[in-house]
């Protein structure tokens, strides 16, 4: 199980983000993380991935444990090495380099597995195979994604951190990462998904959790999230005054809700 007990982070020494998080992510299991921008995902998984330092930030206060053991004082390499992959927000691929190229560079944890990892990327992402020359630069954000998404499984990881995998795309081709999301979990990778498209998340996750604020506010299975009548109004435009959206809510009222 990877584990996240009590966090709290603060950027350049000033800024506290995350406020007390706990959450588990059980083997074989896709979790999903909600919460609106700013709410602290990003954050969340930057610890979980050793990334920081990167960022000025720092873990100040509790743990993140993989299998019982504290991890949080790692580096990125050693957390990859570990098997813990995260795919960045904006997908992050390296433009100018082919497709193939991309791909071998997310194997550098793993070189012997390189061969046999590249054909089961190959064979999750059928359209990773036809564009296997191009440029990654050319590539649709779809295309993007799952050469993102593939990259992070050339490491062979037991986990992978999915940072908003549908932001700006289609809505066919977020069915279609929904489904790829899926089929690497059915194949043993366990999921990390954070999100903001709480109908695609919930869908696919055997559990979620809701941040706000830096702070866990919900915790339930993923499917008593999809009948909560606060995530149908504030996630998915539903409630008793019809279609509303999330931002028009605010921000007290949330907090009343959530924590009465």
């Amino acid at each position: 199980m990877l584990a996240v007990s009590n966090l709290e982070v603060v950027y350049d020494d000033v800024v506290l983000v995350l406020r007390g998080v706990s959450l588990e992510v059980p083997d074989g299991k896709i979790v999903g993380l909600l919460g609106a921008n700013g709410a602290g995902k990003t954050t969340l998984l930057r610890a979980l991935s050793g990334l920081l330092d990167i960022h000025h930030g720092a873990v100040t206060r509790g743990q993140i444990t993989l299998d019982g053991e504290r991890i949080d004082h790692l580096d990125p390499q050693q957390v990859v090495a570990r098997g813990i992959s995260q795919v960045l927000e904006g997908r992050r691929v390296f433009g100018e380099f082919s497709v193939e190229e991309n791909l071998r560079v997310g194997a550098h944890t793993r070189p012997k597995d390189r061969a046999a990892n590249l054909e089961r990327v190959y064979d999750l992402f059928p359209r990773l195979l036809e564009r296997r020359t191009q440029a990654a630069g050319y590539l649709s954000g779809g295309e993007q994604q799952m050469l993102a998404m593939g990259r992070a499984m050339m490491s062979s990881p037991r986990y992978l951190l999915l940072d908003e995998p549908s932001l700006g795309l289609a809505p066919q081709l977020v069915g279609s990462i929904r489904d790829l999301i899926s089929q690497i979990n059915e194949q043993g990778t366990t999921v990390l998904l954070v999100e903001q498209n709480a109908s695609m998340a919930l869908s696919i996750s055997d559990h979620g959790y809701v941040l706000e604020t830096g702070r866990v506010v919900m915790d339930k299975p993923a499917q008593e999230l999809l009948d909560d009548s606060d995530i149908q109004e504030f996630y998915l435009g539903l409630g008793a005054e019809g279609e509303r959206s999330f931002r028009d809510v605010k921000h007290y009222k949330r907090r009343k809700r959530w924590l009465s």
